[in-house]
């Protein structure tokens, strides 16, 4: 039964079962901090199980694309060592929102895995959580399970979703594969975690919200998150001792078999293991990038590129340490056809590997050698948490890459003192502190009117001073105002938050920030006059500044269209900020944009422009939408059953919450003023339109018509006569420092013979004005071409001088220059070179200086 037979029997199943399918939701969570990665089915469904949202139905049945990398959930260092654990897994899900719960869900998992899957019942064993007594019985008493079969667990045996979030005691079904596996004894059970019983599926019963407190709050109503590792359950269906050896992953061994003329299956364990770590890695890195991910420094970004480095690292043990990316196409062969994401992108995908394991090998022979150093010095088998810092901080060493190194070492890591020095670095560089959720009553909430209007009255619905919710408040006091209605825009998929004025009577205070307080908004003010809950206000939005940001706005959307119809729908958006002065476009791409490509780019979204398209809001589901092949913006989370497309007919249509023209015409001219590189894969693109750019033009119109004068060439000549002058002054200054150099080398034997010899050692103390410090070098090659000695040359300078110091090489046993580095930093002099030349600068040229140089000469020399 092959994995793509699973995937189709479990839909199948539950839809009979009146579940409703939906597709897997991206691997980056929408508007979701408490998340690095969608790491269950049910990251999607949060704001259902919390009560902050409804659908049209009741069950839903998924196929989850996770990963477990980061975070709470996080099996990377297992991976490649035991026969099940992955970073990224394909989680078969099935839901209810507040319709069936225990008995249902368990008679359903049951029903599925004994009929349906035709498995063994003799060989399934269960777990439920101590405290729920109602699933026990029901595995007993209604499905027959014997009670030696039924374990009760403790913390194992409750889901969380993450610190905060839905959560609830769960039941797990697991496959006893005979005591020939695992740990051999007859005794063990699932509590001790031994590759005996493998976890097949968790039936997640939601009851409780875990608030950031960690009390429990009951749910307004239950729910069930039941999910099933794809993999595993193919493991087990299609006989496999572990997961890769299922048709999900021999594939991409096979490819590593030919890559390196090694058998997966008569290799070591510890090649196996690479191997293992190999598939699973390339999985997770190509699906977290073809889903709008790229390797950084930080969050998610710090774990794509751990994840690449660490598969970097165990190619090595294979001896092909690209072979890492050369394994993409046969993973697109093997899962676009149910993920089509990573056919579009795989070009991207392949660029950003290759770029990241090539950087990576520049840092990890420097690493390497020092994790040696380490080793060598120790005392004991750890490596201290400062080194692993260290290693980290400075080479770019994920902690878990220096474990590997250092486990093959026979050492281990110091990883609690890691820790503090992590902290450390944190509160060093002063990482902005969460600010504390205002407390808000959920009943209420603001009605958006601003995609109509920029003024409206409105009541005072709520008014909020220091996070508490108040009646009243004073004159002067600041504090937040929410209304029943409000036409402030509130920053959200890149568009800034408007600016504007709150009207009290014929008092005007102007907003000093915006935020989305629940489902309110809260405009921030300091009152001009007293204010009380239930008072009438007049709320006006800045107009000019409102209609240049929703020209940036729509402008962004004809960018990104124009993008994707020159470079090909590999381009995703990564990021925007729309402001009234510019916008700012990031998105994937592997390749710089040429000149001709920017200026095609430019060409057709001012082509749409000056067509004057009606631009057409309309409401739509998300399902219809995506069929209608609406673009999705990158981070932005959407009410499947309601969403608002914005559609610029025959170019453009994307899923969007922000403000925009009416009309492409009143966008006015568009000039992109800045395109550069992020990271590998990922490119900027900085634009003005409208009143900026006309400005734009005007400036450097008129600029470029001053130099028109200047140089007596018309206005479309005058960057040919500015390369021509660029050349000829060039060509001047190469002159006059040749002649200069020439000037100088005539005047050596006039130098020499003011100098003086200190034992065997001519020694010349020079102060030049009007030499540049390169010039030095010069100077101090022609001394030493008539004469073999030790120099010290200076050009003065107005604030700062420069020296040079120079020895011949027969001279270097009387005058260390080493040394003479160390002496001069004493002094307050810093430079540094080689064993026979020493260059740097100095504040101050003073006889003083001059006197203890010569003195530390002829101290050396004698």
């Amino acid at each position: 039964m092959t994995s793509s037979k699973l995937r189709n029997l479990f839909f199948q199943f539950f839809e009979e079962r009146g579940h409703t399918k939906l597709a897997s939701s991206s691997l980056i969570p929408a508007q979701d901090p408490t998340l690095l990665f969608t790491n269950a089915g049910m990251n999607q469904f949060k704001d259902i199980f919390l009560g902050k949202e409804e659908r049209s139905y009741k069950r839903a049945v998924t196929l989850q694309k996770c990963i477990r990398a980061g975070g709470k959930h996080n099996d990377l260092e297992n991976v490649g060592f035991t026969k099940r654990h992955l970073t990224f897994f394909e989680m078969m899900g099935n839901f209810s929102f507040g319709d069936y719960f225990k008995k249902d869900a368990i008679e359903f998992a049951w029903e599925f895995l004994t009929q349906v899957v035709k498995l063994d019942k003799e060989k399934l064993i269960i777990t439920v959580y101590h405290k729920d007594e109602d699933s026990y019985s029901l595995w007993h008493n209604t499905i027959g399970i014997p009670k030696e079969k039924i374990f009760k667990l403790d913390a194992d045996n409750f889901w969380q979703m993450g610190d905060t979030g839905p959560c609830g005691p769960c039941t797990e079904i697991f496959v006893d594969r005979g005591v020939t596996e695992g740990c051999g004894s007859k005794d063990c059970n699932p509590e001790d975690g031994c590759d005996r019983f493998l976890e097949v599926w968790n039936l997640v019963f939601m009851q409780y919200n875990r608030l950031p407190s960690g009390e429990d709050k009951p749910l307004k109503q239950t729910g069930v998150d039941a999910g099933m590792g794809l993999e595993r359950l193919c493991a087990i269906v299609q006989d496999k001792d572990t997961i890769f050896e299922t048709d999900l992953f021999m594939p991409l061994l096979e490819k590593i078999e030919k890559l390196t003329d090694i058998s997966y299956k008569t290799a070591k364990p510890e090649t196996q293991a690479a191997f293992r770590v190999l598939v699973d890695h390339v999985r997770s890195a190509s699906f977290a990038i073809a889903d709008g991910g790229s390797p950084s420094n930080e969050g998610r970004g710090y774990v794509i590129r751990k994840i690449i480095r660490r598969a970097t690292l165990f190619a090595q043990k294979l001896g092909r340490e690209m072979i890492f990316p050369e394994l993409v196409p046969t993973l697109v062969e093997l899962m676009s056809p149910e993920y089509p994401e990573l056919k579009i992108q795989k070009t991207h995908i392949i660029a950003v590997l290759t770029s990241e394991v090539e950087k990576f090998h520049k840092t990890f022979l420097n690493g390497q050698q020092i994790l040696e150093k380490y080793v060598n010095s120790a005392k004991t088998k750890t490596i201290s948490g400062k080194q692993a810092f260290k290693l980290y901080d400075t080479y770019g060493f994920p902690l878990e890459l220096t474990k590997v190194m250092a486990h093959d070492r026979g050492f281990k890591i110091d990883t609690e003192g890691f820790t503090q020095e992590m902290a450390l670095q944190r509160k060093r560089s002063g990482k902005k502190i969460k600010e504390q959720e205002c407390e808000l009553d959920e009943s209420i909430s603001t009605e958006f009117t601003g995609y109509e209007v920029h003024n409206n009255t409105a009541k005072i619905l709520s008014i909020i001073v220091d996070n508490k919710q108040v009646h009243d408040i004073k004159k002067g006091t600041h504090a937040y105002i929410i209304t029943d209605v409000s036409p402030f825009f509130v920053e959200c998929g890149g568009q800034i938050s408007d600016q504007g004025y709150i009207h009290i009577g014929d008092l005007k205070a102007p907003l000093r920030g915006l935020k989305k307080i629940g489902n309110a908004i809260g405009a921030l003010i300091e009152a001009p006059a007293a204010l009380n809950v239930g008072d009438t206000v007049l709320l006006e939005v800045d107009s000019p500044t409102r209609i240049n940001t929703m020209k940036n706005h729509t402008a962004t959307h004809l960018l990104q269209a124009a993008l994707i119809e020159l470079l090909g729908k590999q381009v995703r958006q990564s990021g925007s900020v729309v402001t009234p002065d510019h916008l700012r476009f990031d998105f994937t791409h592997h390749e710089n944009l040429t000149s001709e490509q920017i200026r095609l780019v430019e060409n057709r979204v001012n082509k749409k422009i000056m067509e004057n398209i009606p631009v057409d809001t309309f409401y739509s589901s998300l399902k219809e939408a995506t069929k209608r092949g609406v673009i999705a913006i990158f981070g932005e989370k959407y009410k499947p059953e309601n969403v608002r497309v914005i559609d610029i007919p025959g170019f453009s249509a994307e899923l969007c919450g922000g403000t925009h023209v009416p009309s492409t015409g009143d966008i006015g001219p568009f000039k992109i003023t800045e395109v550069s590189a992020l990271s590998a894969g990922n490119r900027r693109i900085v634009a003005v339109t409208g009143p900026t750019a006309v400005s734009l033009f005007q400036d450097t119109f008129s600029d470029t018509k001053k130099l028109g004068v200047e140089f007596k060439v018309p206005v479309n000549e005058v960057a040919d006569a500015v390369l021509k002058q660029k050349e000829q002054l060039k060509l001047a200054q190469t002159t006059i420092k040749n002649l200069k150099r020439s000037l100088l080398k005539t005047q050596t034997d006039t130098w020499l013979s003011s100098g003086e010899t200190y034992g065997s050692v001519p020694f010349l103390y020079l102060v030049l004005e009007d030499v540049q410090g390169d010039e030095l070098r010069d100077i101090g090659s022609a001394l030493l071409k008539k004469k073999p000695g030790f120099y010290f040359l200076v050009a003065k300078g107005k604030d700062r001088s420069s020296f040079f110091a120079t020895i011949a090489p027969s001279l270097t046993e009387h005058i260390d220059l080493k040394a003479f580095s160390c002496w001069l930093k004493e002094q307050g002099i810093k430079g540094g070179g080689s064993g026979t030349s020493l260059q740097g600068g100095m504040t101050k040229v003073t006889k003083e200086i001059e006197e203890a140089i010569r003195k530390w000469a002829k101290e050396q020399s004698s």
